[in-house]
C-alpha cells in the first residue's frame, strides 16, 4: 500500500525531531550550520516523510546524490531529516502533522486515495509547471492529477497486482493460475495433497488484510455493481451487497500458514521467498524484499478469483506511493528540486530499478520485470481495472475489522456494518 539522505561520510548536524518514526534518519551536507547561512552558502533543513522503511537503503543513496547535486549546482547545504514510519501508523501521523501546521516539506501519499481529500484541504502544492511533469508517461499522469487538471505529486509506484505465486511450485505441481473460485479450490486441494501450504498469512499489520477490499470490491464493481462507489458516496449503498467477498477471504484463511496475526509483512516476504507456501495475497511492491531473501526465486503475479465468473478475475492497476510538496513549506525551492530529481534524466532509472518499481517516465530506460509481464497478459485481454477511489478511512477500517474477523472475534455482518459506518462518517466530514 509505498526516504532520502545527504552526503555520505559527512557529519550529521541536525538531530531527529522527537516525533520521528522508526527507520528514519538525518543526512547533511558539509559546512552546514543550524540554519540560514553556512560558511559556504545557504543552509536548508528539508523534512521528508515516507512510509517505506524496508526500502531505506535505496532512498538513502539517492538522497546522498541529491544533496551533493544541490551543493555542486546551487551551493546549498541541504540536511534531510527523514521520517519513515510503518505503513500502519503513517496515515494518521501524517494527517495529524498536516492538521497541526507541522507538515513535512516533502511527503508520500497514496495517489488514488489521498490526493482528492488532501488537495481539497489545501495541503498540496501545485506542481503542474515543474519539469518532471513533461517526462511522465501518458498512462501515469492522470493518477496524480486533480479533478481541475493540476498535477500535485510525482509518482513513484505504479502497480499491477492481485496475488503472488511461486512459479516453481506451480510448475512442479502442473498448475496454472486459476480463473474462477472453483478452480482456485482445486488448486488449493492439489497443493494440500502434496503437503504444500497454499497461502502465506501475514496479517499483523492491518493494511495487509485490507488488500482484500480493493481486490474484491474492484472486481465486483467492474462486473456486477458498477454504481456501488457512487451510491456509497451518497449514503445510498451498503457493503451487504458485497458479502460475496468472504468466499475468497474464507478460502485463503482456512488454507494458510499458522499464526498469521503474529506475522508482519517483512516476515511474510521472507516466508514466501523460502517457499513456505505457494501463494501470497500481496503485491509486487514486496519484490525487492523477497528477492533479497532469495535472489533465485521465480514468482509471478496473477488475478485473484473471487467467484465463478472468469470475467471478474481481473488485475488491479494503480498508482500508489507518490511524493507531494507541502503548500506551506518554507523550503519550497529545495523541495521542488527534490521532486524533480526523483525523475532525473541521468539518475532516476537506476533508482527506480533498484526499488523494483515500474518505469513511470520517458527517461526510464530499463526493462519491465517478469511479474509486470505476467500482469500485462490480463491487461491486454481487457481483464484489468483502475484502483477504486475508496476512502482511506474505509480501507483502514476494513483492515482492523478483518483482523478481528480472522481472530474469530466478530462476524461477517459485523465487518460489513463497520465498513458502512466508516463510509458514512467519511461522507459527513467530506460533503
Amino acid at each position: 500500500m509505498k526516504i532520502w539522505k545527504g552526503l555520505a561520510g559527512t557529519a550529521l548536524i541536525v538531530s531527529l525531531l522527537a516525533g520521528c518514526g522508526a527507520g528514519g534518519g538525518n543526512h547533511a551536507a558539509n559546512n552546514e550550520s543550524a540554519g540560514g547561512e553556512s560558511s559556504g552558502g545557504k543552509s536548508v533543513n528539508l523534512k521528508m516523510f515516507i512510509a517505506q522503511p524496508r526500502l531505506k537503503e535505496h532512498y538513502d543513496k539517492y538522497i546522498d546524490a541529491f544533496v551533493a547535486k544541490e551543493k555542486a549546482e546551487k551551493n546549498i547545504d541541504v540536511s534531510v531529516q527523514l521520517e519513515m514510519p510503518p505503513a500502519d501508523t503513517a496515515p494518521q501521523i501524517l494527517k495529524t502533522r498536516l492538521a497541526s501546521n507541522d507538515a513535512p516539506d516533502v511527503f508520500a501519499i497514496h495517489a488514488v486515495n489521498e490526493i482528492p481529500p488532501f488537495y481539497k484541504a489545501g495541503y498540496l502544492e501545485d506542481l503542474s509547471d515543474q519539469p518532471f511533469v513533461g517526462k511522465l508517461l501518458d498512462s501515469v499522469k492522470p493518477s496524480v492529477m486533480t479533478e481541475d487538471g493540476k498535477i500535485v505529486a510525482v509518482p513513484l509506484e505504479t502497480l499491477s497486482w492481485g496475488y503472488l505465486y511461486n512459479k516453481q511450485i506451480f510448475e512442479e505441481q502442473g498448475l496454472t493460475p486459476p480463473t474462477t473460485l472453483t478452480e482456485m479450490k482445486t488448486v488449493v486441494e492439489k497443493l494440500k495433497q502434496n503437503n504444500i501450504t497454499p497461502f502465506i498469512l501475514s496479517d499483523k499489520e492491518a493494511w495487509i488484510p485490507q488488500l482484500f477490499l480493493p481486490l474484491s470490491i474492484g472486481q465486483l464493481v467492474n462486473t456486477e455493481n458498477p454504481d456501488f462507489i457512487e451510491r456509497m458516496n451518497q449514503d445510498q449503498g451498503s457493503f451487504t451487497e458485497m458479502k460475496g467477498m468472504f468466499d475468497i477471504i474464507d478460502l485463503v484463511y482456512a488454507n494458510g500458514t499458522k499464526n498469521g496475526l503474529e506475522v508482519g509483512g517483512d516476515d511474510g516476504a521472507a516466508m514466501f521467498a523460502q517457499g513456505k507456501a505457494a501463494m501470497w495475497v500481496q503485491g509486487p511492491w514486496y519484490a525487492e524484499t523477497i528477492l533479497k531473501s532469495n535472489p533465485d526465486l521465480r514468482f509471478g503475479v496473477a488475478a485473484l478469483p473471487i467467484n465463478d465468473n472468469p470475467d471478474a478475475t481481473m488485475i488491479n492497476l494503480s498508482t500508489s506511493t507518490s511524493l507531494a510538496v507541502s503548500k506551506t513549506s518554507k523550503n519550497k525551492e529545495v523541495a521542488l528540486d527534490f521532486v524533480n530529481y526523483v525523475l532525473d534524466d541521468k539518475d532516476s532509472s537506476a533508482f527506480f530499478q533498484a526499488l523494483k518499481f515500474n518505469p513511470v517516465a520517458t527517461v526510464h530506460d530499463y526493462s519491465s520485470y517478469p511479474w509486470v509481464d505476467d500482469a500485462m497478459v490480463y491487461v491486454k485481454e481487457g481483464k484489468s481495472y483502475q484502483d477504486l477511489r475508496i476512502p482511506q478511512a474505509v480501507k483502514d477500517e476494513s483492515g482492523k475489522a478483518l483482523q478481528s474477523y480472522i481472530a474469530g472475534q466478530i462476524s461477517q455482518d459485523d465487518v460489513l456494518l463497520a465498513l458502512d459506518k466508516a463510509w458514512k462518517s467519511y461522507n459527513k466530514v467530506n460533503k
